[in-house]
């Protein structure tokens, strides 16, 4: 119980301090849960209970087989008070504190963005942890893999970037609404800035802003141009990083294939299979050749 004290107090200093600093002293009120119900409400992190299980790699996609993850989460279905929720929690080998921050970040704005429509809700957390635990809004449709899928997403916040944009973090409620459900890489960009330096962080796929990879620092472009691969991704079905290797990524073989016959071979089956289907794939043409073009300039 001393320990649960102690951790309660180290992560609710940090976590306040943040919020503060996030919110201009103007923050809403986050439940707090304790230990206990959520060890009760996952009866005790039960293997069987886990809905996703993520690595976060630093450094490229070819190399991850080398390296193992430094941070992951874990995603949990629990029930409190007959009510479904989901319970999240960080571990790694990075040093705690190292970990705490991607916790404290993650609580931190998504408090800020979980009145946006799709935006997982946080319900509270738990400070009793020596990582702080996050809780969620249950999504009963579970997450997008990492082909992505049928889906409507909109741009969710000017001024910050999430760095990690991908099907992964994308839940579905139970009418299939795409509810995105993770900020612990997030940055804030003050609005008088046009970007911000904050070192490589993440492991680099296909959803990265080549410019953020080349100088380490964000702008609001970092996340439109990782949102135009996701929804290339939607629209193919393929995954981000390499559609084939002699193309290099999924922005390349959109570019090579938009505007000729072979969109019809890129471009998803089912959606071209929907009523209105010409009219849908001269509309996903002309996305198709903005956005390659785009991504480039």
């Amino acid at each position: 119980m001393e320990e649960r004290a102690r951790s309660s107090l180290t992560n609710g200093a940090i976590l306040l301090e943040d919020l503060i600093a996030s919110t201009n002293g103007k923050c809403n009120p986050i439940r707090h849960f304790y230990a206990d119900e959520l060890i009760i409400a996952t009866n005790n992190f039960d293997q069987h209970r886990i809905i996703q299980d993520f690595p976060y790699h630093h450094g490229c996609v070819d190399e991850l087989d080398d390296y193992p993850a430094v941070i992951r989460h874990v995603m949990y279905k629990g029930s409190f008070h007959d009510r479904p929720i989901i319970v999240k929690k960080f571990t790694g080998i990075l040093r705690e504190d190292e970990i705490r921050s991607h916790a404290i970040r993650d609580i931190v704005i998504t408090t800020q963005m979980s009145n946006h429509k799709n935006v997982l809700k946080l319900t509270g957390c738990c400070l009793e942890f020596p990582i702080p635990a996050l809780v969620h809004e249950y999504a009963a449709n579970g997450a997008l893999n990492d082909q992505g899928g049928a889906c409507t997403c909109t741009y969710i916040s000017p001024h910050r970037s999430s760095q990690d944009i991908r099907p992964t973090f994308i839940f579905l409620d139970h009418n299939f609404v795409p509810k995105f459900c993770n900020f612990s890489n997030s940055i804030t960009i003050p609005p008088e800035q046009s970007h911000v330096g904050d070192g490589l962080k993440g492991t680099f796929d296909g959803y990265y802003d080549p410019e953020y990879l080349k100088s380490g620092s964000l702008t609001e472009k970092s996340d439109v141009y990782s949102f135009g691969v996701l929804l290339l991704v939607f629209l193919t079905g393929k995954g981000a990083r390499l559609l084939d290797w002699a193309r290099g990524s999924i922005i390349g073989y959109a570019r090579q294939n938009a505007g000729t016959d072979g969109l019809r071979e890129i471009v998803d089956r089912k959606i071209l299979r929907e009523r209105g289907g010409d009219r849908q794939a001269r509309q996903i043409e002309a996305f198709l050749i903005s956005s390659s073009i785009g991504m480039h300039t």
